[in-house]
Order: C-alpha cells, then sequence, then structure tokens
C-alpha cells in the first residue's frame, strides 16, 4: 500500500516526465504539433516560432524566479536587526558561569542541612 505522500511523489515524477518530454519532441520536432492541428505545418515561420516559445517561456520563468529569489534574500538583509558584537556574547557567557558558580556552595549548604536533619 502507498502513503499519500508517496502518491503524491509519483504523480509529481509522472508529470515532470511528461512536460520534460513534451518539450524534448517540441523543441526538436515541431512538427508533431502539426498533426495535432495545433500548427500549421507548411508554413515554415509556425515552426519557428513554436521553437522560440518552448525556450522563451521557461527562460523567463527561472528569470523571473531567480529575480525574486534575490528579492527575498535582499529583502531579509534589510529588514533583520544586526547581531550582537561577539564581545558582548562571551561577557554574557562568562557572567552566567559566575552566577552559577556563586550558586553551587548554597545549594551544597542546603543539602548538608537536610542530611543533618536526617540524623
Amino acid at each position: 500500500m502507498v502513503s499519500k505522500d508517496q502518491g503524491i511523489g509519483g504523480a509529481i515524477l509522472a508529470v515532470c516526465v511528461i512536460v520534460a518530454i513534451g518539450y524534448i519532441v517540441t523543441l526538436f520536432y515541431p512538427n508533431w504539433l502539426g498533426w495535432l492541428g495545433i500548427v500549421n505545418v507548411q508554413d515554415p515561420s509556425a515552426l519557428f516560432n513554436v521553437q522560440f516559445w518552448v525556450i522563451a517561456v521557461p527562460v523567463f520563468i527561472a528569470f523571473v524566479a531567480i529575480m525574486f529569489i534575490g528579492a527575498w534574500i535582499g529583502w531579509t538583509m534589510a529588514t533583520t536587526p544586526p547581531p550582537k558584537p561577539i564581545e558582548e556574547i562571551t561577557t554574557e557567557i562568562e557572567e552566567k558561569k559566575e552566577e552559577t558558580k556563586a550558586e553551587e556552595p548554597a545549594a551544597e549548604d542546603t543539602e548538608e542541612k537536610s542530611a543533618k536533619k536526617k540524623k
């Protein structure tokens, strides 16, 4: 039995393979679109136009996607506050260590008192 995620993955795989095969066939053999009645095979400029758009559309989509990612990175960098300097971070860590050392003897005193009460 196939899980839901595996089924979706299989469907995505099938669609991608079909689109890739259709893309390659259309790029190198645009005449097949004439068999379907989509393009007039007798007009060579129509076949050239099909090949042009088969290349232009994915390039346009990829370009816009890359520009979107770049804009998103720029927006994130512009709106994120700068990190603290390392000196402040190390100072805070050292202060926490000193606080825990100061608290340890107090914990030992309470353990000794409770042990004396039991005796």
